[in-house]
Order: C-alpha cells, then structure tokens, then sequence
C-alpha cells in the first residue's frame, strides 16, 4: 500500500518498475498489485505534491509492501497538491483532453477510406480467490487434478484456476465511406465446447468491442462514461501527472478519477502523444461504487502503436472482470478476461458494396476445428503453460461423471431444459411444468423437443397438458424444416388444443405451441376466469432473402369458445338477434413482416439463438378471413403494426418505447376484435395495461403507446441514505386509444358490455423501484382516465424479478 506522512492512504499515485514503462496506479484505499515477465530490482512510486520514491525489490516475489510518500518541500509556495475534486479552469489535463477531442476524429482508422486487419482474441474463464477450503471441498472429490493449472492475476494479486478457453482468429474489413464492416471468422476453438456456437456467441455479446473516444463505453447492457467523453469534464477529475519519452514519442500522463460515486465512471490514467494527441496507452478501472450487479472488477488496458510516424493505431486490449455474488474483498467469484491483438493493417483497398452485404448461410464445422498447425501460425501471442492446460484439464474433466452431472444440471437452468442425449431430444421447457388458472385449477405440463445439435435442419415439438379442475387432456405438436440456408426458407406447421387468455396481445399468434403467461397464474386480481378453449392448426412459410427483414405467409384454422361457465363468446347470427352462436370457426390467411436491423443470432438450423438486445423490431401484418373456407364463419380484413425500440440514453439510463396500430375491416364477434391488453397478475409485463381487467376495452380499430425509462440509478446515487442499495429508478406511461363500429357492438351476445376508449385516450403511468436485492423490481401504477367504468382499478403494484447487471 502507499500511505503519505500521516498514515493516510494515497488514491491513484503512479507505480511503475523503475527503468520502466510497466505499472499501475493505486485503487481508492492506495493498494496496488504489480506483475512483469521481466525481473526487476526496485519500484518508482510518484504522484503530483509528494516527492518520487524508489523502493528496492529484495526477492523477485515481495507482498505487503508500505510505501510511504513525502510531500514536496522545497517550493510549497509553488506547489498544489491535488485532492478532491480538480478545478475545471486553468488545469493543463483539461487543456490536453480538448484537444484530444479536436483529434479524435483524424485518428486511427477514421483516417483511411477502407481498411483490413488481422484479429486474434482469446477468452478465459477462471475461478479465482482459491484456498485450501476449496481445494479440500467435497466438490471437487475425485477432481484434483484441475488446481494442478492455478496461477496468480497480475492485476488483482489473487489466486485462479482457469476453468474455460475460447480462442477466435478472424480478418475484418471496413470501409468508413459506406459505414460497414464485416469480420471473417477464420478459425474458432476452445475448451471442450469447440463446436458450440451459441456459448461462442454469448461470449462475443459479453465482450462486445468499444471505442474508447466514444463518449460511452457500452458493455455488460450498460454505458459508462469514457474518460476521453466530451462530457467528461463533469464526470471525472483530472491531473497532469507526468511527461516522459514512450518509444521516442513524448506523451503526457493524465491521471483521472470520479468526481462521484456510484455512476458507470473509471479510474486509471492514460498517455497522450504531444503531437497527434492521440492515446498511446491507457487503463480504465470501473468505480467500486457503481451501480451494477454480479460484477466485483472490471479492469481494461489498451495499448496503441505507431504507423508512419503519425497514425496511432490500436494493437492490443485487455479487458478483466470479476464476476461475484458479493463485492467484499474476500468473495470468490469468476474472471472473465478477453485478449485482443490487431496487426497486419491494410488501407484504401476498395471492396464492393455487395461484399459486406454477404452472409455465411451454412455451418462450416472446420472453422470450429481447426488443428494446431493452423493456431501456431495465425495465434499473435503465445498460450501460457496454464492456459495450454485448460485444454487438457477440460478434456479429462468431461470424463468424470460428477461435472457431467453438474453441467447438465446447470445446463438445464440456463435453458429450460434437460438434454437427453442417447434419445436426441431436450425434455421440457422446465418452466412451464406447472401453472394455475380459475378453470383448470392446478395444471401439469410435459414437453420435448428433438435435438442433435443447434444447426439442425428440422425440428419436432411437442406437449401434453392435464387440468385437475376442468379435467381436460391438452396437447399440441408442431414441425418445421429449413429448405434453403441462403433464403432461410422454411416450411412449419402444426396443432394445438389449449385453454388461453386471448386478451392478453393485440397481435394474434400463429405460434401453435405459443402460451402467454396471463394463461396461468398463481396470483392475479380478481378472476382469472375469461379464458378460452381454442383449436388451432396452422401451416406456414417464410423466408429471410435479406438479412433480418424475415417475410410469411400462413394459413390457420381456429376454432374459439368460452372455457369457463362465468363467460362467452356469444354472438348473434341473424338481424333479429334471435339465433346465438358460441363457437367461432375461422379461418385466416396472413401476410406478415418482420425487420430487426441490428439483430445477432447463432447457429445456422432451422432455430437460431438471438444474442442480443439492442435492436427495433418493425412489424406489419395483413390478415384475411375467408368464409365458407372449412366451413369458416367470417369475412374480413385486418391490418397490423407494431415498432419497438429499445434505447441506450448514456449516463441518462435506458428507455423502451412501443407503438401498435390496427383496424378491422369487417362485421366480427368479440373472439375476433382487437382486445386492449389488461394485466390481472400481480407481474410486471410489459406491452400491458396493468390496471385495465381483462377485456375491459374491445375495439376494432386501436393505437397504444407504451414508454418506459430506467435511470439505473442515477437519481438514487446521489441520495446519501440510499446510495449504498444500488436501486435503480423506473417511470413508466401507457396510452390506449380504440373505437368500435355500430355493426360490431349489435352482433355481441355475449356478457360482455363493448367499451372502446374513443371518447379520449385511455392512459396510466407508473413509477417504480428496481434492483431490490439486486432481483426484485416493484411498480406502482396508476390509472389516468376511465375511473367511472365498472369494477376500474385505480392503482395497483406489480413486481418481477430481473436478473441483469
């Protein structure tokens, strides 16, 4: 630790091994852990208002060293000693952070028209804080052999076992004319799961790449403030700390820190050329403090080099992050580092647009086994002797029965399901092995699924469900097959008989195995009784001819009645309104897009896993009822359309915004209207009206708008007595707008009064309080308008729990 005269402990001074450009600074309570390949014999420890210290090194390995720093003495009249909060006038660090703002856009690649690289990135995983408790723990019985591979993190000076190795070579392409690039995967290995492209793509959404002269730093779902942000000013502090020759470029170091806490905000400090006023070097430390959850340490480096005199350009990023349950010093957890060198850089050498536009349709399994030969030549640093352990350790460890059983196990919780692997079929979902509604009472599901792997060409689903109230057997199965890779053509079909909450989505699934949660719940308020019987087979088509705008055709026959005694569907199939009818046979052919720009998926079978979320989905839907078709009921027309925008606003939060729009054209029954979606449970959804009951607003033509802010934080943190329970802030507002037509209100027989909020918008809003407990989110909502309407509910709380960082 380094302390000055009165014991104090000295934040962000400057280590380095002396006769070096290695080191670190100190965190906030002035401890630092410093690690070289090379042997050093003494360490240099500086810091602005105190006097330089060497301090010898006597064994090539020294723990608890107390450094104490002198302050400058010999012209106090000439000498600040930065504390606190820096000046934002008059301070050189700033004058310097101005003009790398002025720079940032001439630098790097944003210099050249087009520009290649090579890429090599490797990802580990390991179990650190490792002591003999651990080692000796009845878990790890008959698996010793792992710890063999320990080693000690040159950052946080704690013991690890690596548990995991993914290593990925690629070549990128861009081109800063047409804004696009796109990055070849060459070859992609790592321990024990070397084929399994949904944990590769996991890692790589993880790990995403940033820039660090963007204003915001996005990873882990969140955005931290860079340092070099041009809002940073109001962000961080900063001192001039020192000036020296980095490989004969001369560079100013700039030391920084939070002016608050518990904000997405770094600690380091960085080295700026003089010239270019690009960044040479840096290293960013995430606030203790910070608002986010699971990760104890987030630790980056980057390093940047020269070419041709002037143009900086990356070559190689560090990035580590201390994955734990608890943020005390002492809990185990789990690093996750990434390792990304770049070389071989080529510019202005002009593609076609085309070029980027290509996609990789079908699984090339080479790219995921690649043999050594191929590793040693494209690998741009060499594996550790730990790290070439991995793949050995992992390999005689999938061999003992007890992690087989415990990956499968935790495999089951992460996806729902248990792998069945002798019969090629995922058993579940898991989730939904139990449910209750007022009509089936207590309800038991069981499902499977096949699957050899996740590229599979085709699929087979399928369920089975018993009420013990209503003591009915439901059931569906569905099938689809992927016909064309380059088009994604893929041919699906299906039947399902169910019991369902139709009014619970303005958008008509076609999904024949698809249930929402407002079907079976525990808890809501009042009845959950207004439930459905429905029939429904489905055949359909689709195609992706352009990346992520997916097109589809169906044609579905339905048939709809009443499941609870308490409730129908009625309707009057004549002028006098003498003959009723409680069954709807319908049958429908639809038309339907669907654009996500921006979206990341994996695998290349007839499923694919999304892995991102950060991404508008567009939706447009034609439907037409055809009667007569299957002896089918009605004909009409409806058209469909939904935009949802997820939003990153910076330091300000996250911000969700949907709007849906539909009408009918056409004399319907209310089993076939566009129903405002109420939400009776006591959940959290979003999409619903959570104080609307069910059906309580029928409409043929409709508009909603829901929009909600999560602040994340940022008010909360700047209250004193709150500011340690990390809660994070959320506003939330929802508006219904909807008529009915005179012909569509007198064919209802049903029990239920047609109400449309076409007088003015129906409307609510909510505030509430996330990251309870780090997994509990509380709303409480208030209806805005509409309190005279019978049984109306004018404020009610709702939760959820969300597991997020």
């Amino acid at each position: 630790m380094v302390f000055d005269a009165q014991g104090n402990p000295v934040p962000f001074a400057n280590v380095v091994f002396a006769g070096s450009s290695e080191g670190t600074i100190t965190n906030e309570d002035g401890r630092f852990y410093l690690q070289s390949d090379n042997t050093y014999d003494a360490l240099k420890v500086t810091f602005v208002g105190f006097k330089a210290k060497e301090v010898s090194l006597p064994q090539r390995v020294n723990y608890d060293l107390e450094i104490t720093l002198e302050e400058e003495t010999e012209s106090l009249s000439e000498v600040v000693v930065y504390s606190g909060k820096q000046p934002k006038k008059n301070n050189p660090a700033i004058d310097i952070l101005r003009k790398i703002w002025a720079n940032k856009r001439s630098n790097g690649l944003n210099q050249f028209d087009q520009y290649a690289y090579d890429k090599y990135e490797k990802v580990e995983f390991d179990l650190n804080t490792i002591d003999s408790s651990l080692i000796n723990s009845k878990i790890f019985n008959k698996m010793e052999f792992i710890f063999d591979q320990m080693d000690t993190s040159r950052i946080t000076g704690k013991t690890y076992l690596p548990i995991f190795i993914n290593e990925r070579s690629s070549e990128v392409f861009g081109d800063n004319i047409l804004d696009k690039e796109k990055e070849e995967l060459k070859g992609n290995r790592n321990s024990g799961f070397s084929t399994n492209q949904t944990l590769i793509a996991f890692i790589q959404e993880l790990y995403n790449e940033f820039n660090i002269y963007d204003n915001y730093l996005k990873f882990f779902d969140k955005s931290f403030v860079s340092p070099l942000s041009t809002t940073g000013i109001d962000t961080y502090n900063y001192v001039l700390a020192d000036s020296s020759y980095i490989k004969d470029k001369w560079c100013y170091n700039i030391i920084y820190y939070p002016r608050r806490s518990n904000e997405l905000t770094f600690k380091g400090d960085f080295w700026v050329n003089d010239t270019t006023w690009a960044i040479k070097e840096i290293n960013l430390q995430v606030n203790k403090s910070a608002n986010i959850n699971w990760v104890k340490e987030i630790y980056i480096e980057q390093e940047y080099d020269v070419l041709n005199d002037s143009v900086f350009l990356i070559t190689r990023d560090y990035f580590l992050s201390d994955f734990a349950l608890r943020k005390k010093e002492g809990s185990r957890g789990v690093y996750g580092k990434r390792t990304t060198l770049y070389d071989n850089y080529v510019f202005d050498q002009p593609k076609q647009e085309d070029f980027y536009d290509e996609r990789v349709t079908r699984y090339n399994e080479q790219v995921y086994t690649q043999p050594d030969s191929f590793w040693d030549e494209n690998r741009m640093e060499p594996l550790s002797k730990d790290e070439k352990g991995v793949y050995v350790m992992l390999d005689s460890l999938q061999k003992v029965p007890k992690f087989q059983a415990f990956y499968n196990v935790s495999s089951a919780m992460v996806s729902g399901y248990y792998e069945w692997d002798k019969a090629n079929l995922d058993i579940g979902p898991l989730f939904s092995a139990f449910g209750f509604n007022d009509v089936e009472g207590l309800r038991l599901r069981g499902g499977a699924r096949t699957y050899f792997d996740q590229n599979d060409p085709w699929r087979l689903e399928g369920f089975g469900a018993y009420g013990f109230k209503d003591k009915k057997f439901k059931f569906g199965l569905s099938g689809k097959v992927l016909l064309d890779h380059k088009a994604r053509l893929i041919v699906s079909g299906g039947y399902r008989q169910d019991v369902e909450q139709i009014a619970a989505s303005l958008t008509t699934s076609t999904d024949v195995l698809g249930r929402n949660l407002a079907s079976s719940s525990l808890v809501t308020v009042g009845n959950n009784d207004q439930l459905t019987s429905i029939k429904l087979a489905n055949f359909a088509i689709e195609a992706e001819f352009f990346k992520n705008f997916k097109v589809r055709s169906d044609i579905s026959y339905r048939t709809l009645e009443s499941a609870s005694p308490t409730f129908n569907l009625d309707y009057y199939t004549d002028f006098t309104q003498t003959e009723v009818k409680s069954q709807i046979k319908q049958t429908e052919l639809v038309l339907s897009g669907i654009f996500e720009p921006g979206k990341h998926t994996s695998g290349y079978g007839v499923e694919r896993t999304v892995t991102n979320e950060w991404f508008p989905t567009i939706y447009f839907g034609y439907t037409k009822g055809v009667e007569g078709l299957f002896d089918s009921d009605f004909d009409y027309e409806k058209l469909q359309f939904s935009y949802r925008q997820p939003w990153r606003m910076g330091g300000l939060g996250t911000f969700s915004s949907t709007i849906e729009a539909g009408k009918t054209f056409g004399e319907v029954p209310l089993g076939l209207l566009s129903v405002v979606p109420g939400n009776q449970n006591l959940f959290s959804i979003y999409g619903t009206f959570p104080q609307l009951n069910y059906y309580e607003f029928v409409t043929d033509t409709y508009a909603t708008l829901h929009l909600e802010h999560n602040f994340g934080g940022r008010l909360f943190g700047r209250i004193p007595f709150l500011r340690k329970l990390n809660l994070r802030e959320i506003i939330g507002f929802r508006g219904a707008w909807g008529s009915i037509s005179e012909e569509n209100q007198l064919i209802n027989a049903s029990n239920i009064d047609y109400i449309a909020p076409n007088e003015e918008p129906y409307y609510e809003y909510s505030v509430g309080v996330g990251n309870i407990l780090k997994v509990l989110r509380i709303d409480f909502n208030f209806r805005g308008n509409y309190l005279d309407t019978p049984d109306a509910r004018s404020f009610g709380v709702t939760g959820a729990l969300e597991f997020s960082f």
